[in-house]
């Protein structure tokens, strides 16, 4: 039976280089870095100063206060990128079809800023100093719960919880719902807000983060100097649509989502395999899902954390997967911008590979000043620059070894699948 085809109408997004899709791409395509000293808590705690933060967001003018209360920060990111790709989607909730649109909204930790307040409420007060919205407020579930009640969005709706690939597991499962006919359309994406010191320290502690505290040259994939990831925070969401009910109301298509791959590393709870094995595999389903070969991918986001052992994992899963070929397509790490957003990131890099698609232009891995042997494709170093883009794979590896791969491709596709 002939898939359903799925195309994107609406997008959205809150990362630490912008606080809407125009502005978060256009200093991501001019290679601005969005890494700045932490402002979230006194910095004095951890031992990282730095973090990918969301800058001048105010919930209370977004929201108003009494529903910003009721929010944790990783809910309000996820509301607030899902109103702009709603508004930009044009497609409106009405009685008539709020059973065919639901949301797939994903978190790696959730409510945990919401989950410290608790812990500390608890700590000074007993159990007098819980508030009664602090459960539903912690929940990585919150997400799309509260973005389906705001919308009136009645038909499936899930969060997906798999760390660093929350985001594409969340797209790519989204894409399977309207495919088997549960839905016209889906918001989804996901939300992290996890710049808190429990985190921070806690990544730490396990060798993840950068030690390095120069915002200029922390965040460094592919780079041989690279000793971690810095962390981030935002959302990015998508609105996905079913191809003949985007085309029955006029809406305007920025592209195709055209192939999901994923698969388990069963290897270890935070390393990747060395060999990329069990990502090559998710980079090869999701080429078949999509009816394409490697010489069909214009440009890779690649999932670039920063980190000694993902960055070559990564490298080794893509010669692999791709062969030859994957010498000569390029690859860069936007994270080199925004830091890692755990389980937000894939979702903004879906937000980035589209617009990559839209202006034939690919965003470059900024501070890889000296190449890792190891690492030794074509990373767009420090400038980005026009190139013709038709088809875009990006990569999401989450701890627990989760492997989520999504490809992009241009809108109308002129022949080319």
């Amino acid at each position: 039976m002939e898939k359903k085809r799925i195309v994107i109408t609406g997008m959205g997004i809150l990362c630490p280089t912008g606080n809407t899709v125009a502005e978060a791409w256009a200093n991501t395509a001019a290679g601005k870095n969005g890494i700045s000293y932490i402002t979230r808590y006194d910095r004095s705690l951890t031992q990282n100063q730095l973090a990918g933060e969301v800058k001048n967001f105010d919930p209370e003018a977004a929201f108003g206060r009494r529903e910003a209360r009721r929010m944790d920060r990783v809910a309000q990111f996820a509301l607030e990128a899902s109103r702009q790709a709603l508004e930009d989607s044009g497609l409106t909730i009405s009685a008539g079809n709020m059973y065919e649109v639901g949301c797939v909204i994903g978190s790696g930790v959730g409510g945990i800023n919401s989950f410290v307040e608790a812990q500390q409420g608890i700590d000074a007060r007993g159990h007098r100093g819980i508030k009664p919205l602090a459960i539903p407020k912690i929940l990585s579930d919150s997400c799309s719960g509260t973005v389906s009640m705001r919308y009136n969005l009645r038909g499936p709706n899930h969060c997906i919880v798999t760390a660093c690939a929350s985001g594409n597991n969340a797209i790519g499962e989204a894409m399977h719902i309207i495919r088997r006919g549960d839905a016209l359309a889906m918001v989804a994406g996901a939300s992290e807000a996890a710049i808190v010191p429990l985190c921070v320290a806690g990544f730490n502690n396990m060798k993840a983060l950068s030690r390095n505290n120069d915002p200029a040259t922390a965040s460094r994939p592919f780079d041989l100097n690279r000793d971690g990831f810095v962390p981030g925070e935002g959302a990015g969401i998508l609105v996905l649509e079913e191809l003949e009910h985007a085309l029955g109301r006029g809406a305007k298509i920025y592209a195709e989502l055209l192939g999901y791959g994923h698969t388990s590393d069963a290897y270890h709870i935070t390393a990747p395999m060395e060999t990329g094995e069990g990502a090559a595999k998710a980079v090869a389903l999701a080429l078949r899902d999509a009816g394409l070969a490697a010489a069909d991918i214009d440009y890779i986001n690649a999932h670039g954390t920063s980190t000694p052992l993902n960055d070559t994992a990564e490298s080794n899963a893509l010669k692999q997967a791709l062969g030859e070929t994957v010498y000569s397509i390029p690859v860069s790490s936007t994270k080199s911008m925004t830091g890692h957003l755990l389980g937000g990131g894939a979702a903004i890099e879906a937000v980035f590979s589209i617009m990559a698609i839209r202006d034939n232009f690919l965003p470059p891995t900024i501070h890889l000043e000296a190449p890792d042997p190891s690492c030794d494709l074509h990373y767009v170093p420090n400038t980005g620059y026009d190139h013709a883009v038709r088809n875009v794979m990006s990569n999401a590896f989450g701890f627990g070894g989760h492997n989520a791969v999504v490809i992009f491709g241009e809108y109308p596709n002129n022949g080319n699948l």
